[in-house]
């Protein structure tokens, strides 16, 4: 299976990438990792609304480039559906049963996705009603995946 996450902006914190990359060297015999970043629009501290808008949309438009037409996407959202690990591993199962051997992850940037991305997705997917930084959703999400595909395997998580 190929899992891609799209993203807004870089990762520049050693921690963050540290982390990241432990994971993804873990989830190596399990799946193919790619991580697209795209640019994070420059905006001031106090948005209006319209500025916000043409901001997400600017990201939500490199996003879109992003993923490859056959993708399945699952867009990190704050609104989105709740699942148990378990949860994710049957709609990752079901996914693959279904033929679709790529599966993107979208995750915004600090204001958040463009309803075009929304619309693009096939599932929203919440992590919980807390706001988290989309640099530690990075790492939570490939925590999750590696965890997943450990669980699909039979596998113990901890050794």
């Amino acid at each position: 299976m190929q899992i891609q996450i799209a993203a807004v902006g870089k990762l520049k914190e050693k921690y963050w990438t540290a982390g990241i990359a432990e994971y993804a060297k873990r989830l190596t015999p399990y799946a193919k990792l790619t991580i697209t970043e795209v640019a994070e629009e420059k905006v001031p501290e106090r948005l209006s609304e319209a500025e916000e808008q043409q901001a997400k949309q600017k990201e939500g438009e490199r996003l879109l480039a992003a993923i490859k037409p056959d993708s399945h996407v699952i867009a990190l959202a704050i609104d989105g559906q709740l699942w148990s690990s378990e949860e994710f591993v049957a709609h990752l199962e079901r996914t693959a049963t279904y033929g679709k051997s790529h599966i993107t992850f979208v995750i915004g940037g600090s204001i958040g996705l463009s309803d075009d991305v929304l619309r693009r997705a096939d599932v929203k997917l919440s992590f919980g009603r807390l706001t988290y930084p989309h640099q530690l959703m990075r790492l939570v999400l490939v925590e999750q995946v590696y965890r997943a595909f450990k669980i699909m395997r039979g596998e113990p998580y901890h050794r």
